[in-house]
């Protein structure tokens, strides 16, 4: 601790010192050190007793900024160069920027202040070595604040060494906080610029220059689902991955689960990784490489560093939140060291957008697309045009406008006021014009970079990391950006029409029905769990296998034996991360299963076990060589009868290795799986069989087995089936069409197919007193309740436990649910029991 001696009473040796080492202070220091480095010093006197490793540093104080702007009688000079600021006039915001910076650069440090900086760096070379790298960052007194990251806003210098070198640098971090970024945020925002310090943080480095490095986020970035951490990793330093200017490696983990020990990771995308930030030895800190093919196509983390991270994640959330009185997720920069392996946290800030979003309403936004629409209810996709580009979405709304190619910075003059930003990358120095952006594309950046967190405080809807948008996007274009699809970003042609409904959560009915959902894409898992509800009544793996495994199983167990040369070779693409070829189809399954009953935890996910038919199989790829042709697909070698026979047993062992590991190794035991299709008790108790032969037996660990009932012999023998099953899932399309005898795909019979018809719905009725009569739970997941209230009604009268459906039906539902169970009890027709209104995951 450095001090300068000043005749005031009131001010503490602390407030006056111009150096603090972090291991001083703490998360109530911000007004003296800056955000940064007191949350630096909070982990580290707080949490480094935990296991989380920060490295060591000091702070140059905001006392000692103020005591060098007072000795050089700054104030009045830079008050007299702002006067007459416009920060919307991007060439008066230049001139002032770049006179500021120049006086306080050409202003030598007070001799006390550079004695004070060179002693505390030579103490921290003695614990380390002589000339240690260290990286020094700005840390401003108003950043890092729950509702405001100033994220970016001044400047950071990696890989500095000696004396002469951290002086240099912490003179230019304090002539950073007036970068004109900085300065067009603080107006933004409402900051007086003379009241904001500018403190330095002086950090050991991370050698993560010789492995790898990323952010954290302890939210979901873009639906504000709170149990899911996001983890972002490349190679190199850390700088890369912010800035924009690669596309990284993605992982989530699941936080309930993981603080319970589980290995609890959810997802895992490979990202591109083009680039490497390195040090350098000649004039400049640090330098981009181009990183191996093979490094490429590997992800940069194992999975237990994944899990040591999040686990990491939590400590620190939950500590942040412990302090502050109220739930605070948080924004963490993490670093591998090549040289020791160990990893460490070296920043973490409260997160600032979705943890300010008001959590009462549910703003949903939709593309309108002739018959069909697209959108985040995860609808039927229909007549979508083809898409310009894709990348990341960041946010979930839709924008358009005419787009405006920017290639670089000293060009954003040419930028107006609601135009589509479309360039490479951002960094802090485009904020001037990023406000005043209908929409913002990159070419680069994953969903942690700088663009996609500006983007989410200003509400600009964005796309990062297209790969060519600047080549495809012509300036003046008329384009449509939809983030409103799950987590792929789409910019299509043309300005398409669009709806936005907003919902208010907190005056819903409660209904004794249980209300739940049909989920099919597991990337719009999370903001459909914000929809109220008590579940998922069907989660189709046929979505997963088709959309994200792509390959047929047993082409992956006897991957040796496909005839099909270019197919074997596509296969060979897909799973190049892959030795064990069925290993890929485990992972993928369970990744995709793992999401969905993540974000409806702990309510129950059932699972419906592969159901396509064999002309659907043979479109996977390597399919056709493994599937029959049939005449009658439909009625064919589908559902149950596959499972134990032994053209698809092995590939059957594989889908229960999937919910195997999601139940036991990520813990997610709300998973119900169901089996489609069955025909008779007898077949059934074949499947159980076969399920417990590969390690799911029904009864250990919770385990509940759920049965379709969709043929007219699941209804005659119902109770025969609930003495093998646990539970029904009334399937309204197959059972109508075997009801009536209709072909549901064939458009001459079409008009025929009701599921209102007397005959159907007296079959609904039997299959519910049956299952009632057994104790054994029983809801419907067809598309019926879901396109016709009536029926909906119909299914309450004869009191069904649940409803799934479509998620753009779900709160019409709710409500003409909760009219029926209403008129119900006004007559005595509708048991009710005491249960508490639908809820969100968030």
């Amino acid at each position: 601790m450095s001090t300068v001696i000043k005749e005031t009473s009131h001010i503490t040796t602390k407030e006056r010192s111009l150096i603090l080492w972090f291991n001083e202070i703490g998360i109530n220091d911000i007004q003296l050190v800056g955000g940064k480095n007191a949350s630096l010093g909070e982990m580290i006197q707080q949490l480094t007793p935990k296991g989380v490793n920060v490295p060591m540093g000091f702070a140059t104080t905001a006392y000692a900024y103020r005591y060098f702007i007072e000795s050089a009688g700054l104030e009045a000079q830079l008050r007299e160069l702002f006067a007459d600021l416009d920060v919307d006039n991007v060439n008066n915001l230049r001139e002032r920027g770049k006179k500021a910076r120049s006086l306080l650069i050409h202003t030598p440090f007070p001799p006390e202040l550079r004695d004070a900086i060179a002693q505390a760096y030579q103490t921290l070379c003695q614990q380390y070595y002589m000339d240690t790298d260290v990286a020094v960052r700005s840390s401003a007194t108003a950043e890092d604040l729950p509702d405001a990251s100033f994220a970016g806003q001044q400047e950071t210098y990696l890989n500095v060494t000696t004396t002469a070198g951290v002086l240099a640098a912490c003179h230019k971090c304090f002539a950073s906080l007036f970068t004109d970024r900085a300065i067009s945020y603080r107006h933004i925002k409402g900051f007086d610029h003379f009241n904001i310090a500018l403190a330095v943080g002086v950090q050991k480095m991370v050698r993560s220059d010789l492995a790898s490095a990323g952010v954290m986020f302890t939210i979901e970035t873009e639906t504000g689902f709170k149990d899911a951490a996001l983890i972002t990793a490349a190679y190199g330093l850390g700088e890369n991955v912010v800035q924009g200017a690669v596309n990284p490696d993605e992982y989530y983990v699941f936080k309930p689960t993981l603080k319970a020990g589980f290995r609890s990771i959810i997802d895992k995308k490979l990202g591109s990784k083009e680039l490497k930030m390195i040090y350098d030895d000649g004039t400049k800190f640090t330098k981009n490489v181009l990183v191996t093919t093979s490094e490429k196509n590997k992800f940069a983390l194992t999975d237990d560093e994944i899990l040591q991270l999040g686990r990491w994640g939590c400590l620190i959330e939950d500590h942040y939140s412990q302090v502050h009185g109220v739930y605070t997720p948080m924004d963490i920069e993490w670093a591998k060291d090549g040289i020791t392996n160990d990893l460490f946290v070296v920043q973490a800030r409260p997160e600032t957008v979705q943890s300010q979003k008001s959590q009462n309403v549910l703003r949903t936004y939709r593309l309108r697309l002739g018959d069909g629409e697209v959108g985040s209810w995860g609808g039927e996709q229909k007549l979508s045009p083809h898409p310009l580009v894709t990348g990341r979405a960041v946010g979930s709304a839709i924008s358009q406008g005419k787009a405006r190619v920017i290639s670089e910075v000293s060009k954003i003059d040419q930028f107006q006021p609601g135009e589509v930003l479309v360039t490479d990358r951002t960094d802090p120095d485009w904020e001037p014009i990023m406000k005043r952006a209908r929409a913002i594309i990159t070419n680069s950046g994953g969903r942690t970079c700088h663009a996609a967190i500006i983007a989410r405080e200003l509400g600009v809807p964005a796309i990062v990391g297209c790969g060519n948008a600047t080549e495809v996007i012509n300036t003046g274009q008329e384009v449509t950006v939809s983030c409103a699809e799950g987590e792929e970003g789409k910019v299509y042609p043309g300005l398409l029409p669009f709806d936005v409904q907003e919902v208010a959560l907190e005056d819903l009915p409660r209904t004794r029905t249980q209300i739940l959902m049909n989920v099919g894409n597991p990337q719009e898992a999370f903001s459909l769990s914000a929809i109220p509800n008590d579940g998922v009544g069907l989660a189709r793996t046929e979505f997963i296998i088709a959309n994200h495994i792509q390959t047929h199983p047993m082409a992956l167990i006897k991957y040796d034996q496909v005839k099909d040369q270019f197919v074997k070779e596509k296969i060979g693409e897909i799973t190049a991360l892959y030795d064990d070829k069925p290993q890929y189809f485990v992972d993928k399954l369970a990744q995709g299963i793992g999401r969905i009953a993540a974000a409806f935890y702990p309510k129950p996910v059932i699972v419906r076990m592969s159901d396509f038919k064999s002309n659907e199989y043979a479109n996977l790829l390597g399919g056709r060589q493994f599937e029959p042709k049939e005449e009658n697909p439909m009625l064919g070698w589908r559902g149950a009868a596959r499972y134990y026979d032994q053209g698809y047993r092995e590939g059957f062992a594989l889908e229960c290795q999937a919910i195997k590991r999601v139940r036991e190794e990520m813990g997610l035991v709300n998973i119900i799986p169901m089996i489609p299709f069955c025909r008779t008790p007898d077949e059934g108790r074949l499947v159980l069989a076969e399920m417990a032969k590969n390690g799911l037996k029904q009864g250990e660990n919770g385990l509940q087995v759920y049965v379709m009932c969709e043929l007219p012999n699941n209804v005659i023998m119902a109770e025969e089936f609930a003495e093998v099953f646990d539970g029904f899932s009334i399937g309204s399309n197959d059972l109508t069409q075997l009801a009536l005898g209709i072909d549901r795909d064939s458009a001459l019979v079409a008009r025929l197919f009701d599921e209102r018809s007397q005959g159907v719905k007296r079959m609904v009725k039997m299959a519910i007193a049956a299952a009632k009569k057994h104790n054994r739970k029983i809801g419907i997941c067809g598309q019926a309740p879901s396109d016709y209230p009536e029926f909906a009604q119909f299914l309450v009268e004869q009191g069904i436990d649940s409803i799934s459906l479509n998620p753009d039906s779900v709160l019409k539902t709710m409500l003409e649910v909760a009219k029926v169970e209403e008129l119900g009890r006004s007559v005595g027709s509708v048991t009710t029991t005491n249960k508490q209104p639908p809820t969100t995951n968030n």
